[in-house]
């Protein structure tokens, strides 16, 4: 009798696997530039860019920092930070100053800076609310939980695989 389901066992026909069809990065990088195109257009309205909020965000929460550990801590290219700070300093939000050593600077938020954030967080909560919305809560914390994920599991891979551009 086992011998009997065996064979019939194997005479079905094998199951097909899904696979995902196209390129997650492309994917990835569609669904990116949908999100930011919202965020950017409702920051817009206080004359930031997404990542300037995030990187006042950062120096207001960490500051004053040396501008390489900012880096470390955004997970960004030391020079895309330098290039993203420039405005921030060129505006008065954010100053460089000497740091414990003559080689070494700390970036400092400024008081117009935090007024600056403090305007601009209302602007990004609008447009978290908004996308909250349009996705749904569950989609948008499943989405939270999938890329956390994602990430720790990337993080396994070489710096040079990885990638630290953002």
């Amino acid at each position: 009798m086992q011998a009997e389901r065996t064979t019939l066992d194997a005479a079905q026909p094998p199951v097909a696997i899904a696979l995902p069809q196209g390129c997650t990065n492309f994917k990835l990088r569609q669904l990116m530039r949908r999100v930011a195109h919202h965020y950017d257009a409702e920051m817009a309205k206080c004359g930031l860019k997404t990542t300037q909020y995030s990187l006042l965000s950062h120096v207001l929460t960490l500051g004053p920092i040396r501008p390489g550990d900012l880096a470390v801590a955004m997970k960004m290219d030391a020079s895309t930070l330098t290039r993203n700070l420039r405005p921030l300093v060129d505006a008065g939000w954010v100053t460089l100053e000497a740091g414990a050593d003559a080689r070494s600077r700390l970036a400092h938020i400024t008081d117009t800076g935090r007024d600056k954030r403090a305007e601009a967080k209302r602007h990004w909560k609008a447009a978290q609310l908004a996308l909250n919305e349009t996705l749904g809560l569950e989609r948008v914390m499943a989405l939270h939980a999938l890329v956390d994920d994602s990430l720790d599991l990337l993080a396994a891979l070489p710096a040079q695989e990885a990638g630290h551009d953002e």
